[in-house]
């Protein structure tokens, strides 16, 4: 299995979770594939989505997979009044990730981190472990602990 910055930092900082590899196809990069490959629910799979906001510039939003971001949500949660979603071409050079492989663990700097409050229902989630193909499954509130995240109503169902 391949060690990530993102399982280098929970293995430093004893945070137990289990590496999930999965098949990456640049073809369908959707959750519900990824779900169903793994006998996981959809629900329990965590997309890292980055955005900019007009105040305090980059943050990161971690919604579960059978949602979709509300910005107006994630704007009023973090104190911005406009929030946009950053390109795909500005995505590594601010978190050291690329589409597809992108976790809310072990970005380039410290970004404010807001995970849906729907994951506090699991025991596990399971977020990108920072690179294409890779899944780590990690408690929610040892998650929301490292990344110093609050849990908010940001995601909607889709």
């Amino acid at each position: 299995m391949s060690v990530t910055n993102a399982t280098r930092i929970l293995k430093a900082k004893k945070i137990p979770f289990d590496l999930l590899e999965y098949s990456y196809s640049e073809k369908d990069l959707s959750v519900e594939k990824i779900a169903v490959d793994n006998d996981l629910p959809v629900a329990q799979i965590f997309k890292t989505l980055v955005a900019k906001g007009d105040k305090t510039g980059v943050l990161v939003a971690v919604v579960a997979g059978n949602q979709t971001l509300n910005l107006k949500a994630l704007a009023k949660a973090s104190g911005h009044k406009k929030i946009a979603l950053v390109s795909v071409k500005d995505l590594q050079g601010l978190t050291g990730y690329i589409r597809g492989g992108c976790s809310p663990v072990g970005m380039k700097k410290n970004f404010s981190v807001f995970i849906d409050e729907v994951g506090l229902n699991f025991d596990k989630i399971y977020v990108n472990a920072g690179k294409r193909g890779y899944l780590m499954g990690v408690e929610p509130n040892a998650l929301s602990k490292l990344c110093q995240a609050e849990f908010v109503s940001i995601g909607e169902e889709n």
